[in-house]
């Protein structure tokens, strides 16, 4: 089994994002030490933007690239290798401005690309974009500053991270029963409610991990 981590934070030590990640990998490789974890820090290390020579070069057939073209999707082509190999994705992300930061973005961008991860039908009038990838889950571990972004919650309707990465997941071959959210919060004010959460989350992302490492074991058994 393979493991993508996909680390989306500018911040390093006092990331929470990060602890998270840490926590789940942590208890994984305990309950599964022969697993290989790829980790892809898009929050140090940003995935180039795109461009109209990127656009150009995905609608080009692979046989009629020029290596300029080539070199323009090669962070892509790496990027889209690791997902397809990947079994479980955990993306560990800050909440920004109620969404997923740019560098986060940027990565889903150079990801989702025709022919590579998903098929265009011109033909189908309802759903034109099919997935190439399927059986994968996606542990998706965040950190926000405020709260109350769950369902029924007092900034539901503002809760843009969650919803955006369910939407992109399809195109991962992530089908909505397998995307999971363990969430941070109150990480602003720093009180018992911050400390609270942290915990929990923590607790959580380990309970997560062993849950899905009991499942991978089953399915393979």
């Amino acid at each position: 089994m393979n493991v993508l981590v996909i680390n989306a934070s500018p911040r390093r030590e006092r990331s929470l994002s990060r602890q998270l990640a840490h926590a789940f990998v942590a208890r994984w490789q305990s309950l599964r030490p022969s697993d290989a974890i790829v980790e892809r820090d898009v929050g140090i290390e940003h995935p180039p933007l795109l461009t109209e020579a990127w656009i150009a070069a995905c609608f080009t057939a692979e046989d009629q690239r020029t290596p300029d073209q080539r070199a323009v999707l090669a962070y892509s082509d790496a990027a889209i290798d690791e997902l397809a190999q990947a079994d479980i994705v955990v993306i560990a992300t800050p909440r920004y401005n109620y969404g997923m930061p740019a560098a986060l973005k940027a990565w889903f961008d150079q990801v989702i690309r025709i022919n590579r991860t998903f098929h265009f039908d011109r033909t189908e009038k309802t759903w034109p974009l099919s997935p190439l990838l399927s059986g994968k889950k996606l542990v998706l571990l965040s950190a926000s500053g405020e709260f109350a972004f769950q369902a029924g919650g007092l900034r539901e309707a503002w809760e843009h991270l969650e919803p955006h990465v369910r939407t992109c997941a399809h195109y991962l071959g992530v089908a909505a029963h397998d995307m999971h959210h363990v969430a941070i919060e109150y990480q602003e004010f720093g009180d018992q409610r911050h400390r609270d959460s942290l915990q929990a989350a923590t607790d959580a992302a380990k309970a997560l991990a062993s849950e899905l490492a009991v499942d991978v074991a089953h399915a393979h058994a």
